[in-house]
């Protein structure tokens, strides 16, 4: 208002101050003649710039004759009667009118002046409820939010999938090529009373990923086809973290994913791709869309500042619509500020440190690592495991064995294979990709050996490498072909050098005084047992002798025992054969 009108209103309020019973009415009316606007407008400008006494509070105010108790239960019958959407069915008149009805509340007074029981108004419960903060309009109030924060760019990302609701792609073959490619979804075909029609484009519905930095506020946005899925968010997710050329810089590895908790979010997939790459996956409770509220916004902007230019330019393919939404997220990205920190987001986010921005793999590679929940699997003798119905190879797996078990899973990129996850010395996950088995018209394997033409074994497995091992410690041999020589000779085991009974030779028994008993008189007869030849001498002995035994030794049996020797006698040609051995060493010496 102009200081002259302000002037002239104070000397209206003055006027009507001053002016007694029944005058003022006629000074309102003149000085709304003279300036030309309503009584109301008048009274609105009064009071706006004289000040008036607060009224006296009631003696009685702040008080209620409704208890907390009656207040609770008709507090409880308004919230039980509430839909989800927020409107209340039962009015508060009629919920104590049935509360009454039922006795379950009185919300009743005492009139001090007539002692007369009279029921409460329906505006002195509401303030009731109020008073006693039940009412439905301050229970059914958002809790108090605690502010998030994120330390620097790439630290923290939010990930959402939307459907989009008015666009669906036409496949190109379709009858009639200007049908073809992005649509419009009429109101007048798609709604719900014509379900058909929503059903018909189903497969043909597009949705969108919207990734956000936190601390920049940065928004990566992709389309997909199909639905919500591992798959998509997995290959969005890669996608963006991968470097891109131009002003499109949002790329790396976050150290924190934050999405809700969609199936296809916490699907293996997901959880897998982000262990691999050191992610941590924060996946919010179920109706708490405020903790990742961000990219809920995000949503919200590219429907008002992208998607609106769809409908008046015709987009061919899935392929044209995310060039299109590329060059709208450089720009937007470079050129509009944020409100929170007030600069582009694109200048937040490149205030990033180099210890910060994590490169992210190539997409192969973080493809491989996106995989399904490993499942185990028994290795059959032909080195191969069944796996959704079909048969891979895993002998270049490291270290297989037939019969053991391996974890395998598949990868949704590759068809024509499958993975198994082993754990290396570091406790890292490693993913062997093993393909499937192609079998011919007859069941047999295409690298099968062709009898009659070829002839292919498997490599040696751990099992049959520890196999040969263990035969060529068994037969002291070097070799397998002296391992297998050694077996024909059958040849002590550790070449005699293991002793079954070392425990029971070496066992310190405790010495009994012997038993007096009665002698049998029986005469025993003689035993005597043939000699021993001298092959039979050369083959006890040659072990006893061990490397003193040489190409002599058998010559010198045959010569000095033609006849053979009894057993007994082996301990005195031992020693008999030992000295020749001796005195050579000590003539040498």
């Amino acid at each position: 208002m102009s200081a002259a009108l302000n002037e002239r209103l104070y000397a209206v309020a003055r006027a009507a101050a001053t002016a007694g019973h029944g005058r003022k009415t006629a000074i309102y009316r003149a000085a709304c003649a003279e300036l030309g606007i309503s009584l109301a407008t008048l009274h609105k400008k009064l009071a706006e710039l004289t000040v008036r006494a607060p009224r006296k509070r009631r003696a009685d105010a702040g008080e209620t004759s409704l208890t907390r108790d009656e207040a609770v239960t008709i507090s409880t019958l308004l919230m039980e009667s509430t839909r989800k959407n927020g409107k209340r069915l039962y009015a508060i008149g009629d919920a104590i009118d049935a509360l009454r009805a039922n006795e379950m509340i009185r919300a009743e007074f005492i009139d001090q002046d007539t002692g007369e029981v009279r029921p409460l108004s329906e505006s002195t419960i509401s303030r009731a409820l109020r008073g006693y903060g039940l009412h439905p309009d301050q229970l059914s109030a958002p809790a108090p939010v605690t502010e998030l924060a994120s330390l620097h760019p790439n630290h923290v990302w939010q990930i959402d999938a939307s459907l989009c609701v008015l666009y669906y792609l036409m496949p190109s073959a379709s009858i009639k090529v200007r049908d073809t490619g992005l649509q419009i979804m009429a109101h007048d075909q798609f709604y719900k009373n014509k379900p058909k029609n929503v059903a018909r484009i189903a497969a043909d519905r597009v949705w969108s990923y919207e990734i956000t930095d936190h601390a920049s506020g940065w928004i990566y946005v992709e389309y997909v086809m199909g639905a919500e899925s591992g798959e998509n968010l997995c290959s969005v997710l890669i996608n963006a973290m991968q470097a891109r050329l131009g002003a499109d810089l949002l790329h790396g590895v976050p150290r924190i994913l934050m999405l809700d908790a969609g199936s296809a979010n916490t699907a293996a997939m997901t959880r897998n791709l982000c262990k691999a790459l050191g992610i941590e996956l924060i996946v919010h409770k179920v109706g708490n869309a405020r903790a990742t509220g961000q990219v809920e916004k995000a949503r919200d902007i590219i429907e008002r500042k992208f998607e609106p230019g769809l409908k008046f330019r015709r987009v061919a393919n899935l392929a044209e619509l995310n060039a299109l939404a590329r060059e709208w997220r450089a720009m937007f990205n470079t050129t509009e500020k944020h409100r929170r920190h007030g600069k582009t987001r694109n200048q937040v986010w490149m205030t990033i440190l180099a210890s910060q921005l994590i490169k992210a793999p190539s997409i192969e590679v973080c493809r491989e690592l996106a995989v399904a929940s490993p499942e185990s699997r028994k290795v059959t003798p032909k080195l191969r495991v069944s796996f959704q119905g079909r048969e891979y190879d895993v002998s270049t797996v490291p270290g297989v064995m037939v019969g053991e078990k391996l974890m395998v899973t598949r990868n949704p990129w590759r068809s024509d294979a499958a993975q198994v996850v082993l754990t290396n010395a570091d406790g890292h996950e490693v993913f062997h990709v093993v393909p499937e088995v192609i079998k011919s018209e007859f069941g047999f394997a295409e690298s099968a050996a062709v009898i009659g033409q070829s002839y292919r074994a498997h490599a040696d497995t751990p099992a049959q490498l520890a196999a040969k091992e263990v035969e060529q410690l068994a037969t002291g041999a070097t070799t397998p072909a002296e391992a297998e020589a050694a077996r024909k000779a059958k040849a002590l085991p550790f070449g005699g050098r293991f002793n079954p009974y070392k425990h029971v030779e070496d066992a310190q028994l405790p010495t009994y005084l012997p038993r007096r008993g009665t002698e049998h008189g029986l005469t025993p007869p003689k035993v005597e047992l043939p000699p021993l030849n001298v092959f039979e001498l050369a083959k006890l002995l040659k072990p006893r002798l061990g490397d003193a035994w040489t190409t002599e030794s058998y010559a010198w049996l045959e010569k000095q025992y033609p006849q053979g020797a009894q057993e007994d006698a082996l301990d005195d040609i031992e020693q008999a054969m030992r000295r020749p051995a001796l005195s050579i060493v000590r003539s040498a010496a």
